[in-house]
């Protein structure tokens, strides 16, 4: 996909490929803080030569369009929780999982860490400078165990019913189970005594249905999983040691961004 540079307004304006804001690109052996959102780890999970190019080098990678019906249905789900929250009573899809003993967790800073863009959990990583942050769709509190709970909401439309098996062992989804690991790992380095279970609020759209009739019916299952946050520290570090390195890395094999770059400087004759 060819992606066009807009500016608020919509317009089109020139595409400069390299990030303007200063604070978004690292100095190998600064000292200032610097922050590493879940999504930037992940680019170095996935690539750490674009991750590098990114961070260190400052090129921006072409924009995505925004996901908005999965934003839609994130924000109606928040709403939905949020009068739960609000009145500290179970939500409906509780009943269905024997998990009456749950809640929305109510907390002033609810909003702050729902939001990926300007907050979300954060925490400043061991006697690093390094700012690691996150923005989490919801958090539930286990009354039982006293106990908080990480929640991420997914939508999807697959003719198949939706199982735990197959969701957590899917390809596509192992990085779902990053988000999970990282947001927990978070949360409980703020302190906070986290539930060994988190769920994924998965919702299904029918596609099978007879027509559109301007609606779309969701099927809504609960997918636990027991995360795991022991491997994020030493891979914290791994970052860290190549966000200080002057040494462009190796390129993921498999990573199209490097593979059209490289084949473009050959087409290109460069």
């Amino acid at each position: 996909m060819i992606s066009l540079k807009r500016n608020s307004k919509g317009q089109l304006v020139p595409a400069p490929g390299i990030r303007s804001r200063s604070s978004s690109v690292y100095t190998p052996n600064q000292t200032d803080p610097f922050k590493i959102s879940r999504s930037k780890f992940n680019d170095f999970l996935t690539c750490k030569r674009c991750f590098y190019l990114d961070r260190v080098k400052g090129l921006a990678s072409p924009s995505t369009p925004g996901w908005t019906l999965n934003e839609t249905t994130d924000l109606l789900l928040k709403k939905e929780f949020d009068l739960c929250r609000e009145k500290q009573t179970p939500h409906r899809i509780f009943e269905r999982y024997n998990l009456n003993h749950v809640v929305p967790f109510q907390h002033d800073d609810i909003d702050k860490w729902r939001d990926s863009l300007h907050h979300g959990l954060k925490i400043q990583f061991r006697d690093s400078n390094i700012i690691l942050h996150g923005g989490v769709d919801d958090i539930w509190l286990d009354r039982n165990a006293d106990k908080l709970i990480v929640v991420d909401y997914k939508s999807q439309a697959n003719s198949k019913p939706v199982n735990t098996e197959d969701y957590l062992s899917h390809m596509y989804h192992q990085g779902y189970k990053v988000q999970m690991d990282f947001y927990s790992y978070l949360l409980t380095k703020m302190g906070f005594e986290v539930s060994p279970i988190s769920y994924f609020y998965v919702c299904n759209a029918d596609r099978n249905a007879l027509a559109f009739d301007s609606k779309m019916v969701f099927e809504e299952t609960l997918v636990p999983y027991a995360w795991d946050s022991s491997w994020i520290e030493d891979k914290v570090l791994e970052m860290i040691d190549l966000l200080n390195s002057k040494k462009l890395p190796e390129d993921n094999p498999s990573c199209e961004n490097c593979a059209y770059a490289q084949q473009r400087n050959i087409v290109e004759g460069l």
